[in-house]
């Protein structure tokens, strides 16, 4: 990795860290998935970027969301890289454990997710949105799709996308929970007709030959929500300094990411060794550069490729991004009943916290924590009225229409 280090950032840091807002708790155990979203916790943790602040980052690689999701809440973990639906989940009693009152620190990343399809649905010629719908609704056995965790972002992307397409992700499919790492197993054992994850493990599949990429999570909703940093409430109301000094860390890694090509470069570079990705390079640093190839001939540069950093814009945790997942759940049959979106979402993101840091940092805080996205099948979210959002959908698995 290149040299990152400013004297005087540096100085500023120790400064801070001698005061009052001395960190708590020095050392972490920080959970990490193998995916290439995971790039700015493992640099915070391996390039030098903690320990200014007086923290010691101990990665815990995971083998899948369930056990991530577990160890978070015993505390075995005390922050981990999170799906943001995983962590709202947590907070509304809806993932098979007790309710528990969880944060969300920052953003890790936006896009950078694929749905990906067979190889025999593309030898049959599937290689379309459209050519998927009339075999989905073609009797006979239906097609089986993997996402990674039941409320996690995957499994929205996946949703969402069948449905614009006119497929009802509930009916018309099945769909099953694979962690990331096995997906391209399940696919070439035949066991799963396409999935969606997050890289390497779409790119890995192309390059095994194994079917290809019909749509990218930036093409359902350029810029959105991904991974998070979270934990749970009880960490930030235990240990507030360690969890500010955490965020800090972790922007100026995801800074660093972004500053030019070359560290993109190194990044991927890092991230495809064997405690990491354990991927090919090949496999990981293209789309990490935001350099596609489907599988079907087709390549291009795309314009909302992952971004760890964008001035500070992919980490701010925007209340309306939790409350996209919240009508997501209540769209899909997962929550019976409307939550308090907003009020929920005002619990679980720690903007306060998030402010502090990137201000003692230098970075650009946007003046509302509500933005505006128009989605790929014409939706436009802002927040403004999730529940009318819930219900305005033609497909879903809402009991009251």
């Amino acid at each position: 990795m290149n040299d990152h280090s400013n004297p005087i950032d540096a100085l500023h840091a120790l400064a801070w860290v001698a005061g009052s807002d001395a960190p708590e708790k020095n050392v972490l155990n920080l959970g990490f998935m193998p995916l290439s979203d995971c790039a700015s916790v493992v640099v915070a943790a391996t390039q030098g970027f903690a320990q200014p602040y007086g923290l010691t980052l101990n990665l815990k690689r995971q083998s899948s969301w369930a056990g991530l999701s577990d160890k978070l809440l015993s505390g075995e973990l005390d922050a981990a890289h999170s799906l943001y639906g995983m962590i709202y989940a947590l907070q509304l009693g809806i993932s098979g454990a007790p309710a528990t009152d969880m944060a969300v620190l920052m953003g890790l990343n936006q896009n950078g997710q694929s749905i990906n399809l067979s190889q025999p649905l593309k030898d049959a010629g599937v290689t379309t949105a459209s050519a998927l719908a009339q075999r989905a609704h073609q009797s006979g056995s239906k097609l089986t799709f993997a996402q990674t965790f039941p409320t996690g972002t995957h499994a929205m992307w996946l949703y969402y996308w069948l449905a614009s397409q006119g497929i009802h992700p509930l009916h018309d499919v099945n769909s099953v929970v694979v962690p990331p790492p096995q997906m391209l197993a399940h696919l070439q054992a035949g066991r799963i007709d396409g999935f969606c994850v997050g890289e390497p493990w779409g790119a890995h599949a192309i390059a095994h030959e194994q079917g290809f990429t019909v749509s990218t999570s930036q093409a359902i909703w350029p810029d959105h929500p991904e991974k998070v940093l979270a934990c749970t409430r009880e960490f930030v109301e235990q240990y507030p300094n360690t969890a500010r000094a955490l965020v800090m860390a972790v922007l100026e890694a995801s800074r660093f990411i972004e500053a030019s090509p070359e560290n993109r470069r190194s990044t991927a570079q890092l991230l495809s060794a064997a405690e990491f990705l354990d991927a090919p390079l090949a496999s990981v640093e293209p789309r990490l550069l935001g350099r596609y190839s489907d599988g079907l001939g087709n390549s291009w540069q795309d314009d909302h490729a992952l971004r760890f950093h964008d001035h500070g814009a992919a980490n701010f945790p925007y209340l309306s991004d939790g409350m996209w997942f919240m009508t997501q759940f209540r769209r899909w049959g997962l929550l019976r009943e409307e939550p308090d979106y907003l009020g929920v979402a005002q619990q679980v993101q720690q903007l306060e916290l998030y402010r502090r840091a990137a201000g003692s940092l230098e970075i650009a805080v946007p003046a509302a924590p509500l933005r505006s996205s128009t989605l790929l099948d014409g939706s436009v979210w802002d927040g403004s009225d999730p529940a009318a959002y819930a219900r305005s959908f033609a497909l879903h698995a809402l009991s009251d229409q």
